[in-house]
């Protein structure tokens, strides 16, 4: 064709001349649509081919590990205020995603969500996942999500996750990430960034490390500290958490708006405030070894130390059942206790960890 249309460029040409080279233009024209089309069409197979391939994949690992009711239960009990359990399986192929159970009936059936977590927690409609983010050789991320567990948020985080936190209005969140070493059996021998999070923006509010902490009315200025196992009181400015250093371990109630820290009492790890507010379950140090902690409640009016049933070592930051009960996790199971020391400890669910309290 494009010889055909040189020579008309040449030369003058007759009227048929003209009309058998628009004809073999048009003939081209034809079969360069109809190689367009069928290109296209190829295109188009193939497109519709590799997206039926992805929803034929996505439906098998939906049907293995997707929701199966998880959304449906959280809103359920938001819209009736019949507590849930909210948890992290361990439990084979639905392993790290997570369930939700009715509280105090330890043998119902678990409803699942797609969302993957390392640690979990969830107050008020809103909800901290820290796990791993997409994409080749991701890190990890704080996702906030709500209670349908769509991620509406996310915070890229330094480190290997360790603890997570909500504050009762889903205003505000805490994670720990350890930054070096990845146990806190051997004090000194890891490093922790705690950071806390508008849970409305997907914002860094700070790192614990930027607030002034004081002891006996003098400011600390070692340089070993680390921060760690933060729990909210109910007023959006005040939290408690873990300081570290010079080998022991404190209770420090801090002031978001102030930016300031203060210690309480010594030889307390993980805090977790009760519901009522006046005391704080805990793992307290009580000997070396590979699990050295006695899970312990502080009367904060009174610094009045009670130790609770479990004999076995426990290395978790306890949840609250409810102002009587303790909830921690102990291997691949849930646990629970009595706060007030008496009776012994009982599995709660098994095949789980990261224990939320859905009120």
């Amino acid at each position: 064709m494009a010889d055909v249309v040189a020579v008309a460029a040449e030369r003058p040409i007759s009227r048929r001349a003209a009309v058998e080279v628009a004809a073999a233009l048009a003939r081209g024209s034809d079969v360069m649509k109809t190689k367009r089309a069928r290109a296209f069409t190829v295109v188009t197979i193939a497109c519709v081919v590799t997206i039926a391939a992805a929803i034929i994949a996505t439906a098998r690992d939906h049907a293995a590990t997707g929701d199966s009711g998880g959304a449906a239960a959280l809103l359920a009990s938001h819209a009736s205020g019949s507590p849930l359990l909210m948890f992290r399986s361990l439990d084979g192929p639905t392993s790290g995603q997570l369930g939700v159970v009715p509280a105090g009936k330890r043998n119902a059936a678990v409803r699942y969500a797609s969302l993957r977590c390392d640690r979990v927690y969830y107050r008020a409609g809103t909800g901290l996942c820290v796990g791993r983010g997409g994409g080749f050789a991701a890190g990890y991320r704080a996702a906030v999500f709500g209670p349908d567990f769509r991620v509406r948020r996310q915070l890229d985080l330094g480190g290997t996750p360790s603890r997570a936190r909500v504050s009762r209005d889903g205003r505000l969140g805490a994670v720990t990430m350890f930054v070096t070493g990845h146990a806190y059996a051997d004090a000194g021998t890891f490093s922790t960034a705690t950071t806390l999070i508008d849970m409305r923006t997907g914002a860094k509010i700070a790192n614990l490390e930027d607030f002034t902490v004081s002891r006996h009315g003098r400011v600390v200025t070692a340089l070993d500290i680390n921060y760690w196992g933060v729990t909210f009181a109910p007023d959006d400015d005040h939290f408690y958490a873990t300081l570290a250093t010079g080998g022991k371990t404190y209770l420090v109630r801090g002031s978001i708006r102030d930016r300031t820290m203060r210690t309480l009492h010594e030889n307390v790890e993980c805090p977790s405030l009760s519901p009522d507010d006046t005391r704080i379950a805990y793992k307290k140090r009580v000997g070396s070894g590979r699990l050295p902690w006695r899970l312990t409640v502080l009367d904060l009016k009174t610094m009045r130390e009670t130790p609770l049933a479990e004999r076995d070592g426990i290395d978790d930051q306890p949840e609250w059942l409810d102002d009587r009960h303790v909830l921690y996790g102990m291997g691949n199971d849930v646990r629970v206790v009595a706060a007030d020391g008496s009776g012994r400890p009982e599995r709660y669910r098994a095949g789980a960890n990261s224990p939320a309290v859905v009120r």
